[in-house]
């Protein structure tokens, strides 16, 4: 017996220890090209994760860009859910192009784990713009239907979705103007080639002497812009933005998760990180888990909302 006893404690020492993740680099999968404001977002999360999962762990990110994210989504939904693939998650852009198109995955595709921007649209104006309020640009809408264009940065989006929004919650008909792109849309407002425009607020960002913001669609006021009040305020009770995060393939086992999803929350308290998203100009509102999932939820409801009534292809 103690000789059995004594052969089966020699096996179990020599057995090789379960390797403690991460063992490997891990990726982050961005659906778009470098120096875009999700990408800048990675590389400052991918910077503090590598510090938070500690041990020498190595967070590499890596741009996959085309069909508008649709092939970044993709790549992550379709990985093994091991946690050496995560991504960037865009909503409600990453749902909405569920809709309109054939795609490989759907909300319940992938596994939230935190969500660290939320970007809210605006209505805005060039800062030469006879309109100096949001009252006086729905008037005008009011006056002569259709005769109010709206530039957005594409169809499909939060901009559409704010836009459809907002004509529904003012009773006004708005010209859809689209764009390829925020640069591109942001230009036509400043020179006056559309009569008003909806971007993030992020987006207004560095123009305060060619851009007026007339309202924020949020449920309170920016603190990047503490002046500007909300379409709320102003008694149109329409909320959109840009929520920004990090996703991973779904069926991942729970300490994996767990893991990091708590190390996620620590770069989000770490003080160094918060002043870096705020030079950037990145409104953080972190969420995690049960909270970011229902977010993906109730977006997804909008975009196929809006599809079926005002399907933009």
């Amino acid at each position: 017996m103690k000789k059995t006893l004594t052969a089966l404690a020699l096996a179990l020492s020599a057995a090789p220890a379960l390797a403690e993740y991460p063992e490997k680099p891990v990726e982050v999968v961005v659906g778009y090209s470098a120096g875009g404001g999700t990408d800048v977002m990675a590389r400052t999360v991918a910077q503090f994760l590598e510090k938070e999962l500690g041990d020498g762990a190595s967070v590499v990110v890596k741009n996959i860009p085309g069909a508008g994210g649709q092939i970044g989504f993709t790549e992550v939904a379709e990985a093994a859910p091991n946690g050496y693939t995560l991504g960037t998650f865009n909503l409600p852009a990453a749902l909405a192009l569920t809709k309109d198109r054939a795609a490989d995955y759907d909300v319940d595709s992938f596994t939230y784990l935190a969500n660290f921007v939320d970007d809210p649209n605006t209505i805005t104006v060039a800062a030469a713009s006879p309109f100096q309020t949001l009252g006086e640009l729905i008037d005008a809408a009011k006056t002569d239907p259709g005769a109010i264009t709206l530039g957005l940065s594409s169809l499909g989006g939060n901009d559409h979705f704010a836009a459809n929004m907002m004509a529904q919650a003012s009773g006004v008909e708005f010209t859809l103007v689209p764009f390829k792109g925020a640069s591109n849309a942001r230009t036509a407002i400043m020179g006056g080639h559309v009569a008003a425009g909806t971007m993030t607020l992020g987006q207004t960002s560095g123009f305060p002497d060619e851009l007026r913001v007339l309202a924020v669609l949020a449920d309170a006021r920016s603190p990047f812009r503490p002046d500007v009040p909300t379409a709320k305020e102003l008694g149109f009770d329409v909320q959109m933005s840009s929520l920004r995060g990090i996703v991973a393939p779904a069926g991942m086992d729970d300490a994996t998760v767990e893991k990091l999803r708590a190390a996620l929350a620590a770069v989000n308290e770490n003080p160094e990180f918060q002043a870096m998203m705020e030079e950037q100009g990145n409104p953080i509102a972190f969420m995690a888990g049960e909270d970011f999932a229902a977010a993906a939820s109730e977006q997804d409801g909008v975009a196929a909302q809006i599809w079926e009534e005002h399907p933009w292809k």
